[in-house]
C-alpha cells in the first residue's frame, strides 16, 4: 500500500474518533503505571502476565519473528512478559523496582549484561517541591516514546506496531516533572543514551515529554530526544554514528469508551561520519489504531501503519535481505474479548505489505509480503 493512501486513512481515523462522545478517564498506554496491586502500608505489589501463540508465514532468525523484539517467538507457546510491580511511597519518596522475563526481555535488553537485563523499572524518586508538585526520578525508567509500551493490556491491538519496536522503551538516567498548569505536564531527561542502562560513550543525551490534557477524555503527547550515540564498536551502527535527533506525537482518545482511537506519527534524523564529511539519514512513520467496542466484555480493533526507513538507519535487515531499504507498512484486526475485571484474551490478524523484498521465505525465496497470526492472554493483579 503506498504510504500516500496511509496517511489519507490516518487522517480518516482521527476524524472518526473525534466526532463520537466520550467516557471515561484516559490514560497515557506509552508509560506502564496503570498495573495495579495489593497495597501493604507504603508499599504496592502487583504482577503482570502476559502469554501468546504466534505464526508468521516468514522465515526469521532461530525460530524468531524478523523486526520485532515483543511476541517475536514464532509458531510456539511462549511467555513475552512475566513482571513483578513494587512501589513505595512515604512522605516526599517514592521508588519501583519492576523486574520482568520473558521473550521480549530476550530480545529487548540483549544489549544489557548480567541482572541488568531483567530491569523493566528501577529507580528512586524525592519530590523537590511539595507545593508545585515537582519530582526527580532516577535510574532505570520507563520511555515516553511513541503510544505504546511493553503492557500489552494498556492498547487497542495486541500486537506492537513497529514504531514502539523503534524507539526506546526503557531510559537510564535522571528525570524532572512537574505540571506547568492543571492540564498541562512537563518531564526533562538527562539520559544515558538511547536505550541503553550502561553509557556506551561519555556524552549524555537529552530527552522531553509534554503531555496535555484538554479534558479526562483525550491526551496529547509531544517528545523529543536528542544525543550523540557512538558506541564502542566499530561499523556504521557503531563509532561511525554521530547526532541522533528525534521527535513524535501521538493522541490517544477515550482508551474506555465505545469508541476508541490513538494516532503516532514520528520522525528521526541520524547522522554518520565519513572520511571528508558528515552523512544524513531519515526515517518516520506514523500509525493509526481504533477501536470499537460492542459491549463490556467483546471489542474489535483495527490498525494501519507505515514505517519509512529506506537507509537502515534504524531498522537492521534479516541477514538474508542485504542492501534493501524498509519501507513498510501493514493492516490488522483484533478482536478482544475480557474474561474478567482482571485478564484479557485476544486474537489478531495482521498482514505486510513492503516495497522491497525484506521478507525471507526459506530456500533463498523472498517476498514483499508476510502474514502474522496471533493470540495473547494478559492476567495482571
Amino acid at each position: 500500500m503506498k504510504a500516500n493512501r496511509l496517511i489519507s486513512l490516518l487522517i480518516l481515523f482521527f476524524a472518526i474518533g473525534s466526532q463520537n462522545p466520550l467516557q471515561g478517564q484516559v490514560v497515557n498506554p506509552a508509560m506502564p503505571d496503570t498495573t495495579t496491586g495489593e497495597k501493604v502500608k507504603d508499599l504496592s505489589i502487583g504482577a503482570y502476565l502476559d502469554l501468546y501463540a504466534g505464526w508468521f508465514s516468514a522465515k526469521g532468525h532461530k525460530n524468531e519473528l524478523p523486526y520485532f523484539v515483543s511476541m517475536n517467538r514464532n509458531r510456539e507457546l511462549n511467555v513475552n512478559l512475566a513482571l513483578l510491580d513494587f512501589r513505595y511511597g512515604k512522605d516526599r519518596f517514592r521508588a519501583r523496582l519492576m523486574p520482568g522475563f520473558g521473550t521480549y526481555m530476550d530480545a529487548n535488553y540483549a544489549g544489557e549484561k548480567g541482572s541488568l537485563a531483567y530491569l523493566v523499572e528501577a529507580n528512586v524518586g524525592y519530590e523537590i517541591s511539595v507545593k508545585k508538585k515537582i519530582w526527580i526520578d532516577a535510574g532505570v525508567l520507563s520511555s515516553p516514546y511513541s503510544n505504546e509500551s511493553c503492557i500489552s493490556r494498556d492498547h487497542l491491538m495486541y500486537s506492537r506496531s513497529l514504531a514502539p519496536e523503534y524507539v526506546p522503551y526503557y531510559l537510564s538516567g535522571a528525570k524532572l516533572s512537574m505540571p506547568l498548569s492543571a492540564k498541562i505536564n512537563l518531564s526533562l531527561y538527562l539520559l544515558n543514551g538511547w536505550q541503553q542502562i550502561r553509557d556506551k560513550n561519555e556524552s549524555p543525551a537529552f530527552g522531553s515529554q509534554l503531555e496535555w490534557r484538554p479534558n479526562s477524555k483525550n491526551l496529547l503527547n509531544w517528545n523529543t530526544f536528542f544525543g550523540d550515540e557512538r558506541r564502542g564498536v566499530p561499523g556504521i551502527k557503531g563509532e561511525n554514528q554521530r547526532m541522533r535527533w528525534f521527535s513524535d506525537l501521538y493522541w490517544v482518545f477515550n482508551p474506555d469508551g465505545k469508541i476508541s482511537s490513538t494516532v503516532c506519527v514520528y520522525g528521526g534524523i541520524q547522522d554518520y561520519a565519513e572520511t571528508w564529511a558528515i552523512r544524513r539519514a531519515i526515517w518516520w512513520q506514523s500509525n493509526a489504531c481504533l477501536r470499537y467496542r460492542f459491549s463490556e466484555k467483546y471489542s474489535l480493533s483495527a490498525r494501519l501503519e507505515y514505517f519509512h526507513d529506506p537507509k537502515n538507519a534504524i531498522i537492521d535487515l534479516i541477514p538474508e535481505m542485504p542492501g534493501t531499504g524498509f519501507r513498510t507498512g501493514s493492516a490488522g484486526l483484533c478482536w478482544n474479548m475480557k474474561l474478567s475485571a482482571n485478564a484479557l484474551l485476544r486474537i489478531e490478524g495482521r498482514q505486510f505489505f513492503s516495497q522491497g523484498n525484506i521478507f525471507s521465505e526459506g530456500n533463498g525465496a523472498q517476498s514483499r509480503q508476510a502474514s502474522w497470526l496471533i493470540s495473547g492472554a494478559t492476567i495482571w493483579f
